[in-house]
């Protein structure tokens, strides 16, 4: 499992004084700042955050150390981390993102049919982005539990039972 998750991002700089616009990926959008000092990628910085509001598309926030307009627009495009540790367990049924790419998919007989590169919603609900050995695209699964019975962190790996076509080239 990850040891540290993807909780929001910096979508720019919002006002002068170096406040941002955050964009949460919490399912509720306001523990983004709940969780503690949250880190770049790197772990290179760490902020704490401060929410200010609600924007369209997120929340204007302080960060700890970005104190000007400049400051905060250098940092579009970051995404921010919390330790896994700082996180709510979740429900059995129930799993992070950042825990589910990297799984090897395979069908309910055993055989492999690609590993997890992404989890993604468009809005109806999760797919998951599947690389399939020797293919040229990526096969989208939709993530639910007539598709994808089984999910087995320890043995890391998920049993796919795909529509019939689904992984056909």
């Amino acid at each position: 499992m990850a040891e540290r998750v993807c909780v929001g991002a910096i979508a720019g700089a919002f006002g002068v004084r170096g406040e941002v616009r955050l964009k949460s990926f919490c399912a509720i959008p306001e523990d983004v700042a709940a969780y503690g000092p949250l880190s770049t990628e790197t772990g290179a910085r760490i902020f704490e955050i401060t929410l200010c509001g609600p924007v369209k598309g997120g929340f204007s926030a302080r960060l700890s150390g970005v104190t000007s307009r400049e400051a905060a627009d250098s940092l579009r495009g970051t995404r921010l981390y919390a330790p896994r540790e700082a996180l709510p367990s979740l429900p059995d049924d129930e799993f992070y993102h950042a825990d589910l790419i990297g799984l090897e998919a395979v069908d309910p007989g055993g055989h492999p049919l690609g590993r997890i590169a992404a989890v993604l919603n468009h809005g109806a609900s999760d797919l998951l982005e599947v690389r399939v050995p020797g293919a040229r695209t990526t096969t989208l699964v939709p993530f639910t539990r007539e598709v994808v019975p089984t999910v087995d962190l320890t043995a890391g790996r998920v049993i796919v039972d795909p529509p019939e076509g689904l992984f056909e080239d």
